[in-house]
């Protein structure tokens, strides 16, 4: 195995090269694809998913590759840059559209796909999108079988693997065999997994003398080797390389070679496997390759790759979708130290959860929200004033342009705003990369109602998926038993939406006037919720009097979920001076991400407006003044105690 020219110092760990798709995976489990009424939309293709799949696993990856220059080909170089791959290589192709693939899950055996791959912009890869200075960056180039299958592909793959060789690059070989992209059966055939071609074997069999690792399953060695007795056709291909071979057996997990065949497959190298129930197989092989090369290029035991790769793989079969479904190493190892209660690791809520945590779109290590999403207040405003409630929309629009001039290109910016009155506003604010809070609940309701109506899953479904669900619930754990209960579940049945919409929430939670109120009484909130399985990404909180009091708070996210997001303060419309100084006593709390202020910052510019003694170049700018000096401050204050945003 070539390890020279200072593997260890390499900028990468692994090039995937060939495939990049977009899958649309039919959301409804058990029907045929003729009868599909929805898909989800995930990254696919066998290299893309290996490139997304180390990535989570800690490896620096990078794709090589081509996509259509429209929307589909946008959507993946997006979601690459979100899971951290290097895409410098990921070229747009201004002839060719972004392949495409149809997939659904029948039954525990029937998984039927459709590729469109009609002159797709990955299989337009050639010599010339090799560059020797990137290949030779990376510890290892992962080519997959597909791409030996036309002859500019395969030259292009070729190319990749005589750098590597002059590189001290390492070659790895995913057999990766699809009949129907060889053009081997019918379009409707997507999923059949072989069909014996001489030619096809032949090919094959001139690649392998140039790999150091090789991967498939028994029947991919079985097109590999020329042979449907498994044992056989790894002799053959070992005849022809010294490579590592690893046979992934399905259920029965894998089997390594680090030398010659023995007598039989369970006299090889072997890993735990892990029993779990079978949802869908599709994606499994890549990634049992990612965990394989998680442990393979850090020169860990084989038995441990064995053991990353089954698990991994055991996590696809396991979920929805391919590329999704890998598991981060966050994940990987707590499955590995705890295991899991259920065959059923799609049930395991805590396992869901910290995929789910460590697989969010972005990180936010601080957001300075101006809230407007206040629905309620402003029209009552507008009736006290005589003013039409129509005019609200436009006041919005102000206040998002005064946003941003405060902001100015600051990262932590963002706003809360609503789909009344703010649609226009939050129709110009998707797509800007900005952090957006939409509200849920009825204003002003206690016991909680949903504005949208009682199904909140219907609601939000149809929200861009980054927009963060925001819910305000009055609430005390002293409330009312029969109070309590009703608005516990109805937080429960949110939270559920939320996950299955693929949106994070947050929880505001407000003590109701009145009632008592102490240092504890916020944190009891939280402790009760994280009791009931809610666990919110984010927590939109009163600004706590005391050290006490965010000690408390801070001490119950830890305890149940250290992979929360963190603590907004809230404003309560309370003055600017008196905001102030709940944010200095904020900002040296490490829980603490920042604030989500409304009235505080508009009121007063909203009030004058809507009267008519101000125009809307005032209103911009009183709105902008209030919220520049609040970002100021909340910066000054978090830089002085070294908590400024990373």
């Amino acid at each position: 195995m070539p390890t020279q020219r200072g593997q260890t110092e390499r900028e990468l760990d692994v090039i995937s090269i060939g495939r990049s798709s977009v899958d649309l995976y039919g959301e409804q489990v058990g029907g045929r694809l003729e009868d599909m009424q929805s898909f989800a939309k995930y990254v696919g293709g066998c290299p893309t998913n290996i490139a997304v799949g180390t990535s989570r696993l800690g490896l620096r990856s990078a794709l090589l590759t081509r996509v259509g220059d429209e929307h589909m080909g946008r959507f993946i170089r997006e979601q690459l840059i979100r899971e951290g791959v290097d895409t410098s290589c990921v070229i747009s192709d201004p002839e060719r559209l972004t392949a495409l693939v149809i997939l659904g899950i029948r039954d525990k055996k029937t998984f039927p796909l459709i590729f469109y791959r009609e002159n797709c912009a990955d299989m337009a890869i050639c010599e010339e999108d090799v560059r020797e200075a990137f290949i030779a960056s990376a510890k290892a180039v992962v080519v997959s079988g597909t791409h030996f299958s036309t002859p500019t592909t395969e030259a292009a793959m070729r190319k990749a693997m005589r750098l590597a060789h002059q590189n001290g690059t390492r070659v790895v070989f995913d057999i990766d065999y699809r009949p129907v992209l060889w053009k081997l059966t019918g379009h409707g055939l997507g999923e059949e997994r072989f069909v014996a071609d001489g030619g096809v074997t032949a090919l094959l069999q001139t690649i392998l003398p140039g790999c150091d690792l090789i991967v498939g399953t028994e029947e991919e060695f079985h097109i590999a080797g020329g042979s449907t007795d498994t044992l056989a056709a790894l002799r053959r291909v070992r005849e022809l390389t010294g490579a590592t071979l690893v046979c992934k057996r399905g259920p029965m997990g894998c089997v390594v070679f680090p030398g010659a065949i023995p007598d039989s497959l369970e006299q090889g190298i072997r890993g735990p496997g892990f029993p779990v129930e079978v949802y869908n197989v599709l994606g499994a092989g890549d990634a049992f390759m990612s965990g394989f090369l998680r442990g393979w290029l850090r020169d860990h035991p084989l038995e441990e790759c064995c053991a990353f790769a089954n698990a991994c793989g055991a996590f696809a079969v396991s979920r929805h979708g391919c590329a999704p479904a890998i598991p981060t190493w966050t994940e990987l190892s707590y499955f590995l130290k705890n295991g899991s209660p259920t065959p059923r690791l799609r049930e395991d809520a805590r396992l869901s959860h910290i995929h789910w945590a460590t697989t969010r779109r972005r990180d936010w290590s601080e957001v300075m929200a101006f809230a407007i999403d206040h629905r309620a207040q402003l029209e009552a405003m507008a009736t006290r004033l005589g003013a039409d409630p129509a005019r609200i929309s436009g006041f919005k629009l102000l206040a998002l342009q005064a946003a941003r001039q405060a902001c100015d290109g600051r990262d932590g910016f963002g706003m809360l705003l609503d789909g009344i009155h703010g649609q226009d506003a939050l129709d110009a604010l998707t797509g800007t990369g900005a952090w957006i809070g939409r509200p849920v609940e009825l204003p002003g309701s206690r016991p909680l109602r949903f504005e949208g109506g009682p199904d909140i899953a219907v609601t939000i479904r149809e929200w861009p998926a980054e927009h963060v669900v925001k819910c305000l619930a009055f609430y005390h754990p002293d409330d009312e038993e029969a109070l309590r209960t009703e608005q516990e579940h109805r937080i429960q049945t949110l939270f559920a939406a939320c996950r299955a919409t693929n949106h994070e929430l947050l929880l505001e939670i407000i003590p109701p006037r009145g009632m008592p109120d102490n240092d504890d009484i916020v944190s009891r909130a939280l402790e009760r919720f994280y009791g009931l399985g809610v666990l919110p990404d984010w927590w939109k909180l009163p600004s706590p009097a005391s050290q006490g009091a965010w000690n408390s708070i801070a001490g119950v996210i830890d305890r149940h979920d250290p992979l929360c997001r963190g603590v907004l303060i809230l404003g309560l419309d309370a003055p600017e001076e008196e905001l102030k100084a709940g944010l200095a006593l904020a900002a040296r709390q490490p829980v603490c991400k920042g604030f989500a202020v409304g009235r505080t910052l508009f009121g007063s510019a909203a009030e004058a407006w809507l009267a008519g003694s101000i125009d809307d170049a005032a209103a911009v700018a009183a709105m902008e003044a209030a919220y520049g000096r609040l970002i100021a401050f909340w910066r000054e204050q978090r830089t002085r105690h070294g908590r400024s945003a990373a």
